[in-house]
């Protein structure tokens, strides 16, 4: 906590039924294992303020517990084993019910209007409405996989949250609020689907995957180097339905007789990265990257259900040159956008995964370098119904992104409140925001008014 956030109490919330026989262990895959030392995800919504008889933390606690009996993985454990006949070590999530973190706070002297600053502007203040930072994966195994912040304020509240990336996608995590929020909304679980958790593994592979003692270390903290980094600062765009529909077209009407149909998503993604590198002060010569998250349950054989829960998102980049991206148009960088995901097929799912276990990489680089402000990256997705978490006092007002990967370059989308809508939280070096505020050909597409 920090700043005007005060903390009220801190409670572990363990599964309505936790005495249950069995324990569920589920072992972790290339693509879970590849994010061990990334930092975990954290979102939140921004709600308006229940009546006073609502009684907001005890039931949002009790529907909590209700809901972990479902989702029961968030209530579990990342375990590690050392295999020390080859000098290695194991992960695995136990399901052992140990629970989430809960957190209470107030921020009695902020108010909604102080988070929706006007032209998007994300306060500095808002990363303690979040109950982690800094935080990866790999801390799993001495913290709750699922912790949530509930924040009151002066006339509002705030449901921050972070998830363990090794346990589950953002697929999964919205489920779950929304599952939470139901049962939070009428005070029953009864109805509520079993879970159906992700069943892919590799034939031929070994379970658990055994990984040198040596790359599965934590990283040591960031050297004094970083702090010649440049300052990094988020702010939220607003992609209205029209400035959505014209960006496809425009990329569309680009890629002529081509045999590719650029999405809405794939046309806005390519927008943000030609304006963001545009102002970047890189060489044309210089490598540029986009890096997109890729749900992969409807792209390996046999496909996954649409909803199971687990991680099944891959991080894959579209690389080219300065030049190149900012010579070719729109509509070449947003095709390139668009054979990057077109190309996760199975085939593509399962040479990584074997590559993966042949040669165990990616462990400490994270999602990319804080320094050399050549990538973009695309994550989370404004297909989620952010906006249905209804918690039965009131739909949420808006969602946010809190601290963690802040490379310059992060971008976070969300659906806008308005049907159609996008929103996309940008995080990016100061001098960077100022050049593209300021860049008309990025401003015709987009606005800073959320």
């Amino acid at each position: 906590m920090g700043g005007p956030v005060v903390l009220i109490s801190s409670s572990i919330v363990q599964p309505g039924h936790s005495g249950q026989s069995g324990r569920t262990k589920i072992h972790l895959t290339p693509f879970d294992l590849s994010l061990l030392q990334v930092d975990c995800p954290q979102r939140g919504l921004l709600f308006p303020q229940p009546d006073q008889d609502f009684h907001l933390i005890s039931r949002l606690k009790s529907s909590l517990s209700a809901a972990l009996e479902i989702y029961f993985p968030f209530a579990g454990r990342l375990a590690k084993v050392e295999n020390l006949e080859d000098n290695t070590v194991s992960f695995h999530i136990d399901c052992d019910g140990s629970g989430a973190r809960f957190l209470h706070a107030e921020a009695k002297s902020l108010s909604v209007s102080d988070i929706l600053q006007p032209h998007g502007e994300v306060p500095d203040f808002i990363k303690h409405f979040f109950p982690a930072d800094g935080l990866k994966n790999s801390d799993g195994l001495t913290e709750p996989l699922l912790a949530v912040q509930v924040t009151e304020m002066k006339d509002g509240v705030f449901l921050g949250y972070y998830y363990n990336h090794m346990v589950a996608d953002g697929v999964s995590m919205w489920n779950f609020l929304h599952t939470w929020s139901m049962i939070c909304s009428s005070g029953s679980s009864s109805g509520q689907q079993p879970l159906v958790l992700k069943r892919w593994f590799l034939e031929g592979v070994s379970y658990p995957i055994h990984i040198p003692v040596s790359e599965a270390e934590k990283p040591p903290p960031p050297s004094r180097e970083l702090s010649s980094v440049p300052v990094t600062q988020d702010r939220v765009f607003h992609l209205t339905k029209k400035n959505i529909s014209d960006l496809k077209a425009k990329a569309n009407s680009q890629v002529g007789s081509s045999d590719k149909n650029i999405s809405s998503l794939q046309a806005v993604s390519a927008h943000m990265w030609r304006s963001i590198i545009r102002h970047s002060g890189l060489t044309g010569e210089g490598e540029t990257h986009c890096k997109v998250v890729v749900d992969l349950r409807q792209r390996v054989n046999p496909p996954l259900e649409k909803d199971c829960f687990g991680n099944m998102v891959y991080i894959t980049p579209a690389t080219t040159t300065v030049e190149e991206l900012l010579g070719r148009g729109l509509g070449w960088a947003a095709l390139q956008i668009s054979k990057l995901v077109s190309s996760q097929t199975n085939e593509n799912c399962k040479a990584f995964a074997e590559d993966w276990v042949s040669n165990v990489r990616n462990l400490k680089t994270g999602v990319g370098s804080r320094m050399a402000g050549d990538t973009v990256l695309v994550s989370s997705s404004p297909r989620f119904d952010v906006y249905r978490n209804d918690f039965g006092w009131g739909k949420p007002v808006a969602v946010r992104a809190g601290p963690g990967n802040s490379i310059s370059g992060k971008l976070v989308l969300f659906p806008g409140i308005d049907e159609g809508s996008f929103d996309i939280q940008a995080t990016l070096w100061c001098d960077v925001l100022v050049s593209l505020l300021a860049d008309v050909e990025f401003l015709e597409h987009v606005t800073t008014m959320v």
